[in-house]
């Protein structure tokens, strides 16, 4: 007789398979369901299942829970890192974000005119080194009229972890938004000073 053998993925070892981890590190970072598909080339739909399925294992209520829900993938280098037990200390200002009607105009008078060293860019995305400072632009049918600031600190868990504690209410948990080809992984949280206006906390973290 033949053994039964089961069909499809195997079960993931965490508690988001790698393909939610993905769209629920998106959602925590603000994007949309058509953006996320259009950035991960899927479908809205299969989004919308990731959500699901994601809200379900998690059990928080809706999106706005998942959005400060938090947790470090299994295996990532955030949760191999061991946790600092030194006091809260930002570091220097990492990077500034704008965004900008015309992504390839903007890329040309960041790059040209204003002569700043061109890091990398990708799809509607485009670095530059200002000084130690990376600026990131992004394109937006309005742009924002604030700047969003990252403040870089050594353990993303344990900064969050001491402002919460003072009364910082964080708007979206920390979540994975790149991973280099070296492997290191850029982490961020986003918070509003008592103005509203946006700040966010950055760490890298090499495996």
């Amino acid at each position: 007789m033949p053994r039964n053998t089961r069909r499809g993925r195997p079960p993931s070892e965490d508690v988001l398979t790698p393909s939610e981890w993905r769209v629920v590190h998106a959602v925590q970072h603000g994007l949309s369901n058509r953006e996320i598909a259009r950035r991960r080339g899927i479908s809205v739909d299969a989004v919308k299942y990731h959500v699901a399925n994601a809200v379900a294992k998690l059990g928080v209520n809706n999106r706005a829970g998942l959005r400060r829900w938090f947790r470090e993938p299994r295996g990532s280098a955030l949760q191999r890192k061991e946790k600092p037990m030194s006091t809260l200390q930002l570091g220097p200002l990492a990077q500034i974000a704008r965004t900008v009607r015309d992504i390839k105009e903007s890329e040309a008078w960041y790059g040209q005119t204003l002569g700043l060293k061109h890091l990398y860019s990708f799809g509607s995305l485009a670095f530059f080194d200002c000084g130690g400072t990376r600026l990131y632009l992004s394109a937006a049918e309005k742009p924002a009229p604030e700047s969003i600031l990252y403040l870089r600190v050594e353990d993303i868990r344990s900064a969050c972890d001491t402002l919460h504690a003072r009364g910082v209410e964080f708007t979206q948990a920390p979540h994975l938004v790149h991973r280099h080809a070296d492997g290191t992984e850029e982490w961020l949280a986003h918070f509003n000073d008592p103005e509203g206006r946006p700040l966010a906390l950055l760490c890298q973290v090499k495996p």
